[in-house]
């Protein structure tokens, strides 16, 4: 049996916006082709992302990028389907009678190609310095609302090593756990226990939800450019292990 197989509605958890497109646009726009609801919880603004040269015609401050990588979000939601989108740290994704949160980009550095580690200068309010007691609470306070039959979160390495992406994994895991929600991880290669999506007839939706992050990455010739210039193909084939 398939891990989506019966399943209404699923809610995905990611750490930045432009992650849901990136590591998951393909099976988003699947699930909505077969009326799934989806919902979207993003734990930060991505305040510290990189800016493709030329995308804005400005400068721009952590704040005014934090309000470009909002409409942005908004559009490639919207691009593949997503019904719902919630804000890590702001009600209903807030535990309740706290008095809203902003988690920030806590930033990253490159260990080596494809492996990313903390940030030298990691500010006060980023995600990975955020108690994980606190950030388990708030996305339990939106688990139980919307009561969804699976959620899907990164692997416990992030992916590639992020620390906001490790944060969000560990929160996410153990709010599921919690609520007694299904959790799937996502994975990058076949294995042992792993559901394999081979998602290449998306493509045009996943496309046009990449082209909505202008400030983070181009589309060029079937292949995603990031702002630091790394380049693969538009990723369409993921799988998910049941945790």
């Amino acid at each position: 049996m398939s891990l989506l197989d019966g399943v209404p509605s699923v809610l995905f958890v990611h750490a930045h916006p432009d992650d849901e497109t990136l590591a998951t646009g393909a099976l988003i726009a699947e699930l909505v082709d077969r009326g799934v609801r989806v919902s979207l919880l993003t734990a930060t603004r991505g305040e510290r992302g990189e800016i493709v040269e030329g995308s804005i015609d400005h400068a721009v401050d952590a704040e005014g990028l934090s309000a470009l990588r909002e409409t942005e979000l908004r559009r490639a939601a919207d691009s593949l389907g997503i019904s719902d989108r919630y804000w890590l740290g702001t009600a209903p994704a807030r535990t309740v009678g706290q008095p809203a949160v902003r988690y920030r980009d806590s930033g990253m550095s490159w260990i080596e190609p494809g492996l990313a580690g903390p940030a030298a200068d990691v500010e006060p309010g980023a995600l990975a310095l955020a108690p994980l007691e606190q950030v388990v609470g708030d996305v339990v306070a939106l688990i139980e609302l919307l009561d969804p039959e699976l959620v899907v979160s990164y692997d416990h390495g992030g992916g590639y090593g992020h620390p906001d992406h490790v944060r969000t994994h560990e929160a996410t895991l153990a709010a599921s756990r919690l609520t007694a929600t299904p959790f799937a991880e996502i994975v990058s290669e076949p294995g042992s226990g792993v559901e394999w999506f081979d998602l290449d007839h998306r493509l045009s939706a996943v496309t046009r939800a990449l082209q909505q992050h202008r400030t983070q990455l181009t589309v060029v010739d079937g292949d995603v450019v990031h702002s630091g210039g790394q380049r693969h193909a538009i990723p369409l084939s993921m799988g998910l292990r049941h945790h």
